[in-house]
C-alpha cells in the first residue's frame, strides 16, 4: 500500500494461491520477439467494454451475466493462465457463476439493483470475500478463509456485483522489505505488466491494475497506503481513484496503517470508477473512521460528472513533481495545454512542506501495521498470531518467501511500542499535519485553485529480483498522508508505457475530482489498450492524439450510433469454469 522513493521502501496492502518454486521474470525478450505482440492473444468480445455498455446490452437481453462472467473466466485461462502467462488473478471464486445465475434470475423477475448488476469484480488479495482465502501474498495465510466479507465487498455484492475473484499483490501490501519487487508474493510469484511483459506492474495493488487492463474483470478494487492505487494504475493505463480516508470502509482489509488505508476502484474509464465508488462507500459501525463520512458521501458519483467541468476551473500544477523524466514532462505539458483548451486556468503551485513528512510517515506506518495486522491475525483465526510469529514463519520458509528481499521492515516494526507511545502520536500529528494543513491545503489556497495536478509515476520499469523496484518520481505522496483523494487518469506514454496524471483535493472532494478528472479523459481520450508485448519497443514516442486508442473504449453512447455488427461479437464458453480456477 505504501510506494516510496529512493531509501524508502515500497509499501501498499495485500492475494491467494500457492505456487511451486516462484520464478523471476525475464529481464530480457529475444530480439526477433522484441516487437511482435504476444502470441495466443485471442481477440475478446469485452475488451475495453465499459460497466454502462455491458449493463445496457443486459438490459436489452443481448447478454446475461452468466455469459459474462463465464467469459471472463475463459479470458483469465487464456492470457493470465497461459499464453502471456501475466500471472495476475491469484484465486477464482468458486461460486462465481452460481452468483451471476441468481443476479439473472433476479433480471428476469424484474428486479435490478443498479448499474453494477451482473458485473463481474476482481478483489485485491488482502480483503476479506467468502469462500476464498485473504492472504497478504503470504503462505503464513494460505489457509486463512474469513467467515464473512469486508464491508466493501458486502456492498458490493448488494449492488450486484459478481465476485470474480482474488488478485495477487506485492506481499504483505508491499510493507514487509525495503529491497522489495513489486507484483512479487511467496504466494502468488511475479505478476506482469502487460504492456510489456518484462516490466513491472507496480504495487501494491499489482494483480489488480494489470487484470484490469487486460480486460480480465468489467473493473477492479485496490488498496492503498501510499501509492498503491495509484501507482499501478498509472503504469496500466488506467484510472485509479485513492479515496478520503474514511470514505471506504476497511473493515476486513489485511491493514498497514489505520491513518492512511483505504480501498479504491481501479478501472478503465472515470465513469466506472464513479460508478463503483457509489457502490463501496457507507458508514461502517466496524471502522471509525466511516463516521466522518457522513453528510459528505455521495452516493451516486456517476451523476456529479460533467464534460463541461474544467470551464472556469482552477488548477494548481506541483512542478517540483516534475523534472524526473523528459517523456513524463511532455505528456505532464500536452495534458496542460489539453486542461487549459477545454477553459480551465492553470497555474504553477508548490507544497510548501514537501517531503517533510517522509520520517514522520515511515514511523506511523511501523507503529500501526504492528497492531492492525496483529488485531486482524487474532480476530481471523489465522494460525500465526502475532508479528514475532510472522517473521519466525519467514525465517523457517526462506526458500519460498525469501528467495529475492528479506524482512527488514517486519523487523523494525517489530522493535516499536504500542499506540500509545509519546513517539508514535507526536509521528502521527506531524505527518499528518505536514501533508495536509501546512501542505496541500496551502498549496490549494495559495492560489485559490479547485485541484491540484501532477505526473502521478514515471513509466513502468524492467522487474529486477536483484536490486528491486526503481522509482524515480510519483505525485501521489501529500495526498496519501493527509489522507486526502487522488485521481490517476491517463495522459501519454512512454515507448507505449502509460504515463498518468494525478488530480488532488481536499478531503472529501471526490465528486469534484472525478468530474474534472471525466472531463480531462472525455478531451485527452488517451487510454491504450496493452498489446503483450515481450518488451518495451523503443523509438521516439509521441504525443497522444485525440480519439486514437489502439482498441475502441466501447461505451453507453455507443450503443445509440453503432449498429449491432459494429459492436464486439460474443466469445465462445469452449473452457470450462473449472479449467480457469487457480485451485
Amino acid at each position: 500500500m505504501r510506494l516510496a522513493l529512493l531509501s524508502l521502501a515500497v509499501l501498499a496492502t495485500v492475494a491467494c494461491q500457492p505456487r511451486e518454486g516462484a520464478q523471476p521474470a525475464s529481464t530480457a525478450a529475444p530480439a526477433s520477439t522484441a516487437n511482435a505482440p504476444t502470441a495466443n492473444v485471442p481477440a475478446f468480445a469485452y475488451d475495453e467494454v465499459d460497466v454502462a455498455t455491458l449493463q445496457a446490452r443486459m438490459a436489452k437481453g443481448e447478454l446475461d451475466s452468466h455469459r459474462l462472467t463465464q467469459a471472463y473466466l475463459d479470458r483469465i485461462a487464456a492470457i493470465d493462465k497461459a499464453g502471456p502467462a501475466l500471472n495476475s488473478v491469484i484465486e477464482l471464486n468458486p461460486d462465481a457463476i452460481k452468483e451471476a445465475d441468481a443476479l439473472d434470475a433476479e433480471r428476469k423477475a424484474g428486479k435490478v439493483r443498479g448499474p453494477m448488476h451482473g458485473i463481474p469484480v476482481l478483489l485485491k488479495d488482502n480483503i476479506d470475500a467468502t469462500p476464498m482465502v485473504n492472504s497478504g501474498g503470504s503462505l503464513a495465510l494460505a489457509d486463512n478463509r474469513p467467515k464473512r466479507d469486508a464491508f466493501l465487498v458486502q456492498r458490493l455484492r448488494a449492488a450486484g456485483a459478481v465476485i470474480l475473484g482474488k488478485t495477487n499483490l506485492s506481499e504483505w501490501a508491499n510493507f514487509r522489505s525495503t529491497r522489495s519487487t513489486s507484483g512479487w508474493s511467496g504466494r502468488g510469484g511475479q505478476t506482469k505488466n502487460p504492456y510489456a511483459l518484462d516490466r513491472n506492474p507496480c504495487g501494491s495493488s499489482s494483480g489488480t491494475g494489470t487484470a484490469i487492463a487486460a480486460s480480465l474483470a468489467a473493473v477492479g478494487v485496490g488498496t492503498e497506503t501510499d501509492g498503491s492505487v495509484i501507482c499501478p494504475a498509472s503504469v496500466a493505463g488506467l484510472v485509479g481513484l485513492k479515496p478520503t480516508v474514511g470514505l471506504v470502509s476497511r473493515d476486513g482489509i489485511i491493514p498497514i496503517s489505520s491513518s492512511q488505508d483505504t480501498a479504491g476502484p481501479m478501472t478503465r474509464t472515470v465513469m466506472d470508477a464513479a460508478t463503483m465508488l457509489s457502490a463501496m462507500v457507507g458508514r461502517d459501525d466496524n471502522d471509525v473512521a466511516t463516521a466522518n463520512s457522513v453528510g459528505k458521501a455521495v452516493f451516486d458519483y456517476a451523476s456529479r460528472l460533467d464534460a463541461n467541468s474544467l470551464k472556469g476551473a482552477r488548477i494548481g500544477v506541483l512542478r517540483k513533481d516534475m523534472g524526473f523524466h523528459p517523456d513524463v514532462d511532455a505528456a505532464m505539458e500536452n495534458a496542460i495545454a489539453t486542461l487549459k483548451s477545454a477553459g480551465a486556468e492553470v497555474v504553477d503551485v508548490e507544497i510548501p512542506t514537501k517531503g517533510k513528512w517522509d520520517d514522520a510517515e515511515f514511523d506511523v506506518l511501523l507503529y500501526e501495521f504492528k497492531a492492525g495486522v496483529e488485531h486482524y491475525l487474532q480476530t481471523h483465526d489465522a494460525q500465526v498470531k502475532t508479528l514475532p510469529q510472522l517473521i519466525a514463519f519467514n525465517n523457517a520458509h526462506v526458500a519460498e518467501e525469501m528467495p529475492y528481499f528479506a524482512q527488514e521492515i517486519f523487523e523494525k516494526a517489530n522493535a516499536k511500542g504500542s499506540l500509545g507511545d509519546a513517539a508514535y502520536l507526536d509521528a502521527r500529528a506531524n505527518a499528518k499535519r505536514l501533508a495536509g494543513p501546512e501542505g496541500i491545503d496551502v498549496a490549494l489556497a495559495s492560489q485559490h485553485v479547485d485541484v491540484l495536478i501532477a505526473p502521478a509515476m514515471s513509466p513502468a520499469w524492467p522487474t529486477d529480483q536483484v536490486l528491486g523496484d526503481h522509482f524515480v518520481g510519483a505525485g501521489y505522496g501529500a495526498a496519501a498522508v493527509a489522507g486526502y483523494p487522488s485521481l490517476t487518469v491517463p495522459m501519454g506514454e512512454s515507448h507505449g508505457l502509460p504515463i498518468g496524471i494525478v488530480f488532488v483535493g481536499p478531503a472529501w472532494s471526490e465528486a469534484k475530482l472525478l468530474s474534472i478528472g471525466y472531463a480531462y479523459e472525455q478531451r485527452s481520450k488517451a487510454r491504450r489498450a496493452p498489446q503483450f508485448l515481450p518488451t518495451v519497443k523503443l523509438g521516439k514516442t509521441a504525443l497522444p492524439e485525440a480519439g486514437a486508442n489502439t482498441k475502441p473504449v466501447w461505451t453507453s453512447a455507443d450503443l445509440a450510433t453503432a449498429s449491432t455488427a459494429a459492436m464486439p461479437a460474443e466469445t465462445s464458453t469452449t473452457t470450462p469454469a473449472a479449467a480457469a480456477t487457480t485451485k
